[in-house]
């Protein structure tokens, strides 16, 4: 009874063993990996994949496929932080304008940045005009949103999985993080920003920002340590960040129709990559570039290996 019962446990063991070994061998070798990329052409000329050149980790891969992204498969989050200033109100027509003009089936949501969490509905749908009836003037309180980059990581860490597609965030914001202290240009060094910059890579989302002014921090200083993070996580994650120096836009159309053509000028980049089992979280650095003429790639910084983002 008793070698039974040792065999019983030591079978029991066994198997509880073998899902983290399992894990470890998908994390031996290179896998089959996709990366949002986003193309940037002076010329009508189609892109050629031969022209591209990717590195993984510092070394030279093979592009194994390249797809441009069907608008109906994007799926967008609008990031509105809660602590602008009321006088947003006015751009909400142009936000209404943009989310109408996206392709039939994209999937889109609104989202309110506040205390490190995003308010309103987490689902996104392709009922375009619901979204778009969904946009409210911010709560204009100075500090609500406590960080935009909290607020990031949120919600890219648990990126709505009922549906999928390609994934694109739109940040509207003033990009400034309280918890990293002052805003000198010689503390533009924040952990926080660099998390959520990592957590977006992670996710495979690439960001968007439109900087725009919020109350309670005012002054050149505020506006170039906001706009310099919001840069720093777009680029890192293969999107853009766009404002007009320190001032507010009088109108987002401009940066709307920017952001809308980057998604119709987006492709899943495929090629293998791989990490060290022993840091299975670590990402894998990305370098992603073109010979040809006119062109030039958006493309994340760092990506998770494997074809499913991680949660």
């Amino acid at each position: 009874m008793q070698f039974l019962q040792r065999s019983v446990m030591i079978l029991g063991l066994a198997a509880c063993t073998v899902p983290s070994f399992a894990q470890e061998l998908r994390n031996e070798g290179p896998v089959p990996t996709q990366a949002t990329i986003s193309v940037e052409s002076k010329t009508d000329a189609p892109v050629d994949p031969a022209l591209m050149k990717v590195e993984v980790n510092g070394h030279a891969t093979p592009l194994t496929s390249l797809t441009k992204i069907q608008g109906s498969s994007a799926q967008i989050a609008i990031l509105i932080d809660d602590g602008l200033r009321t006088s947003f109100d006015l751009q909400l027509r142009d936000l209404k304008k943009f989310i109408g003009s996206l392709p039939d089936g994209a999937q889109v949501l609104v989202g309110y940045m506040r205390n490190g969490t995003i308010v309103g509905e987490r689902t996104f749908s392709a009922d375009h005009a619901a979204v778009a009836g969904s946009l409210r003037i911010p709560l204009g309180e100075a500090g609500v949103s406590a960080s935009p980059y909290f607020c990031l990581s949120d919600f890219v860490k648990h990126w709505p999985t009922a549906a999928s597609g390609s994934r694109f965030v739109l940040m509207l914001t003033n990009g400034v993080d309280p918890y990293n202290g002052s805003v000198s240009v010689l503390n533009q060094d924040s952990p926080y920003v660099q998390t959520a910059q990592e957590d977006a890579e992670r996710a495979g989302a690439a960001v968007y920002a439109i900087y725009y002014g919020q109350n309670g921090v005012r002054g050149n200083a505020a506006s170039f340590s906001g706009q310099n993070y919001l840069e720093q996580v777009a680029h890192a994650t293969g999107g853009q960040s766009l404002y007009y120096g320190s001032f507010n836009p009088v109108d987002l159309t401009p940066f709307l129709k920017q952001f809308n053509s980057d998604i119709r000028e987006s492709y899943t980049a495929t090629f293998m990559a791989s990490t060290a089992k022993e840091k299975p979280h670590t990402l894998t650095r990305l370098k992603i570039t073109t010979s040809q003429p006119g062109l030039k790639i958006h493309a994340p910084d760092g990506v998770h290996p494997g074809l499913e983002t991680e949660q």
